[in-house]
């Protein structure tokens, strides 16, 4: 359930806001104590009248409602303030320019036939856009785009601050979404670069994350690797696939069930394997780095320190209006009134001297 909306209103014609107005609802939590304890009042007085009658007073004259009134007025009071507290009174209010820093990522997501194999749980392109998803979730700040590819490229969403945007785009992703097959990952950096180059206002550090097994049936992924460094954009990869490697499986249009396995013109299956020693090349040719799934310390989490480390730039900044937050004002009477009805006693205390004149 999402939290309730600010409730707007003017104090002597300032602006004023309740920011979790929601709290409010403990009131009815006051108003039942209430009306229990004004019924145990009420009980003990019919009680008292009905033993000791018209000399209840003389009989006990401790024994009157005026401090448990008021100590339950006191207690009842001090919740009230408290919830109100709770609400979050706000009035007031002062202009900030708020500057949001990051970097511009771009995700290059391999979508080719070979992301299909099994050799990683539950298979490549399903264990690529788990770790892309988990990613999108620590992108507080940064804009990222993604690039899908086999042998085409094509950009699947532009820059974007908004991750669950991204995140609808990620999910729509598959081997469908590149009408060719193959794996041209030059291609796949170039694409990547169009998008970092025609985005405005961009960060002073853009990355390229290429998302593959390495496969590049091209051969033109570390010129363009090359290119990328020359321009100032690094190139980090996350390999997807074992070096022992796995049969290409032929699926159905349904559920996904085996039907077989590719093989080449000869009839041989075709086994694709992950090529560490080609992305090691293509990202030490702009300076970064490989993450490997299952590694300690080079895994898929190591992603988020490595692009914390890049210089920041501004990507946006705009006016934002901030409410003065006035809690204070109710939560210290509520502390106070508390205070005073926990230290009230029931009834006037008398002296032990007049006490045993009185006896």
């Amino acid at each position: 359930m999402s939290p309730a909306a600010p409730l707007a209103f003017q104090v002597l014609g300032a602006p004023a806001r309740l920011a979790a107005p929601g709290a409010l609802w403990l009131l009815l939590a006051v108003a039942a104590l209430a009306a229990l304890g004004g019924w145990q009042l009420s009980r003990r007085r019919a009680l008292l009248a009905r033993v000791a009658g018209a000399q209840a007073a003389r009989l006990a004259p401790r024994a009157n409602l005026a401090r448990p009134a008021a100590r339950l007025g006191l207690s009842l009071t001090g919740l009230a303030l408290l919830a109100l507290a709770l609400a979050r009174p706000q009035c007031g209010t002062r202009t900030e320019l708020a500057r949001r820093m990051g970097v511009d990522v771009v995700v290059a997501l391999d979508v080719s036939r070979s992301m299909l194999a099994q050799d990683v749980k539950p298979d490549r392109l399903t264990r690529a856009k788990l770790e892309v998803g988990a990613l999108l979730d620590q992108l507080a700040g940064d804009r990222v785009g993604i690039v899908v590819f086999a042998a085409g490229a094509f950009v699947q969403c532009p820059l974007t601050s908004d991750a669950d945007a991204a995140r609808l785009f990620l999910r729509a992703v598959s081997p469908e979404s590149v009408p060719q097959q193959g794996s041209d990952l030059g291609r796949a950096l170039t694409a990547a670069r169009e998008v970092l180059d025609a985005s405005e206002g961009t960060g002073r550090s853009k990355v390229v994350l290429l998302v593959t097994d390495g496969e590049d049936l091209e051969g033109g992924a570390l010129a363009a690797a090359r290119q990328l460094g020359e321009a100032g954009i690094r190139i980090h990869a996350l390999a997807i696939g074992t070096p022992g490697g796995e049969p290409i499986p032929i699926t159905d249009g349904g559920g996904g069930a085996v039907q077989g396995y590719q093989r080449d013109r000869a009839g041989q299956v075709v086994v694709t394997r992950l090529d560490l020693g080609a992305l090691r090349d293509i990202t030490g040719a702009s300076g970064g780095q490989v993450f490997e799934l299952g590694s300690p310390d080079q895994g898929p989490a190591a992603i988020r320190p490595a692009l914390d480390a890049l210089e920041k730039g501004e990507l946006t900044s705009r006016l934002t209006v901030r409410y003065e937050d006035r809690y204070a004002a109710a939560a210290f009477p509520a502390f106070l009134c508390l205070l005073g009805g926990l230290l009230l006693g029931e009834g006037r205390r008398r002296r032990a001297g007049h006490d045993e004149e009185a006896a």
